[in-house]
């Protein structure tokens, strides 16, 4: 029942995200705004119907309601430096990031042991961290209150949130600084990859980034398809124009729809059995 809510703010999110001729703070209010509207309509269902069992609950708090969390979390960051940071001089701009970033060090290092729980994979405390009845026994959520009701938090869902949220917060933040002071950004010449080439189709690389993003495996669901895309580009020396159009006519096709990923996974299960001698 959370899906297709979940769908449709991930689509407006990505259409603010990749707006260019708007200024961060300009993205920021119209992500915080699209956020406690999202936020808003989960609680109404959860309020209204609950969850069917601890499984369903757990699933909500660690996978569900993080995504507009962490968004919120993230735009409200963004507001904050935008309206705080230095009005001009890019040595007073830059002395301004770089204690933003000592901050979100330090958070991770506060947190260190329930990031690597999360980041491992871990489930054996979920039953604790991510339901609501253990909120008296875990009190040490973080202190800022973003958008938080008793009843529809558990003790760790807004911890989480804001780790995926710091992410994409230092994202922002290199983007900031590499337009201060740009050379300190550029890549060594000594630690750039080696060029690699996409060969295989456009729209397979297409089909491959979407899959990435859908599973959240690159920076715990932090990144939006514009930077994953870029990354790509900018790796394999390739230019993907239109990709939204590229997914649309993966969606429309007959059949199978994955047919890159299926094809992956055929030719590397048969690698594998090839190498184990089956026939």
């Amino acid at each position: 029942m959370f899906e297709s809510i979940i769908e449709n703010f991930r689509a407006e999110v990505e259409k603010i995200m990749r707006e260019k001729d708007q200024s961060y703070l300009t993205k920021a209010n119209l992500g915080i705004e699209l956020c406690n509207k999202t936020l808003f309509a989960l609680k109404e269902i959860t309020d209204r119907e609950d969850f069917e069992n601890v499984p369903a609950e757990i699933s909500f708090f660690k996978e569900i309601k993080p995504v507009p969390m962490s968004y919120l979390i993230y735009f409200s960051e963004v507001r904050s430096c935008e309206m705080r940071k230095p009005k001009a001089g890019a040595a007073y701009q830059a002395r301004f990031f770089e204690k933003e970033i000592r901050k979100i060090n330090k958070f991770f290092y506060r947190n260190v042991d329930f990031a690597h729980y999360m980041e491992q994979g871990y489930a054996y405390l979920d039953h604790q961290i991510f339901t609501r009845n253990y909120n008296k026994n875990f009190p040490f959520t973080p202190t800022i209150n973003y958008y938080q009701y008793p009843e529809f938090s558990t003790s760790h869902d807004m911890l989480w949130s804001k780790i995926k949220a710091m992410y994409r917060f230092l994202h922002y933040i290199r983007e900031a600084m590499q337009k201060i002071r740009p050379e300190s950004f550029a890549w060594p010449t000594e630690k750039r990859h080696r060029v690699l080439v996409w060969t295989a189709s456009k729209t397979a690389l297409v089909e491959l980034i979407y899959a990435l993003y859908c599973d959240e495996a690159l920076n715990h669901g932090s990144v939006d398809l514009k930077t994953i895309t870029q990354s790509f580009e900018d790796f394999f020396n390739i230019r993907l124009k239109n990709t939204s159009k590229t997914y649309m006519e993966i969606k429309a096709r007959k059949g199978s729809k994955t047919k890159y990923l299926d094809e992956l996974g055929i030719k590397f299960q048969l690698k594998m059995e090839r190498e184990d001698g089956v026939d």
